[in-house]
């Protein structure tokens, strides 16, 4: 009887421990609210597409054949950005999909940073400066999603110590079982 209600017990803990991200009482901020900042990041990500078809650099005089490819490069990342921040809001409670949106992001700053000193060179100063403007407003994203990395990872390190200690108690309690069971059984 008691290892049953032991083996019972572990179960309502392996459930209690699936628990959906939403109950979290952590600093990690309700799946809704994820969400609600996904859009918001995947729709000034796309505020980057006016301004990048307005850059010419195959026209550019004087300039490395590298800005061509650079630009393709460019608007194949945002493509991939905008897939990965999706699938982050589709399980928002998942490390990977948020590293991958994250490692994203910081690529796409690196590329449109060089890129926009092209522009500044060989295109248009203003043009380059609306980019860096568009630029600075993704920084704010970019470190709301590095701190939402943060939270979630110590979240999902306490969920596997918390799992780890019930699995220790599942063990004790299923490991006195057949001692019980062998003492009762020579009475």
């Amino acid at each position: 009887m008691a290892a049953r209600m032991g083996a019972e017990m572990c179960g309502v803990a392996v459930l209690l421990l699936g628990w959906p991200a939403a109950a979290q009482s952590g600093g990690v901020p309700p799946e809704w609210e994820v969400r609600q900042d996904l859009a918001g990041l995947a729709e000034r990500i796309q505020r980057f597409k006016p301004i990048l078809d307005q850059v010419k650099p195959q026209a550019w005089q004087d300039a490395p054949a590298a800005y061509v490819e650079q630009g393709k490069r460019i608007g194949a990342e945002i493509d991939y950005l905008i897939s990965a921040t999706q699938a982050l809001a589709a399980q928002p409670e998942k490390l990977t999909a948020a590293l991958t949106t994250y490692f994203r992001m910081q690529s796409l700053d690196l590329m449109l940073r060089s890129y926009a000193d092209g522009i500044r060179k060989y295109q248009n100063p203003a043009l380059a400066e609306l980019l860096q403007g568009a630029l600075s407003t993704s920084a704010a994203d970019r470190e709301k999603l590095r701190v939402y990395i943060v939270d979630l990872a110590a979240f999902k390190e306490q969920q596997f110590r918390v799992a780890d200690q019930e699995a220790q108690q599942c063990r004790s309690v299923l490991s006195r079982h057949p001692q019980a069971a062998k003492k009762e059984e020579r009475k």
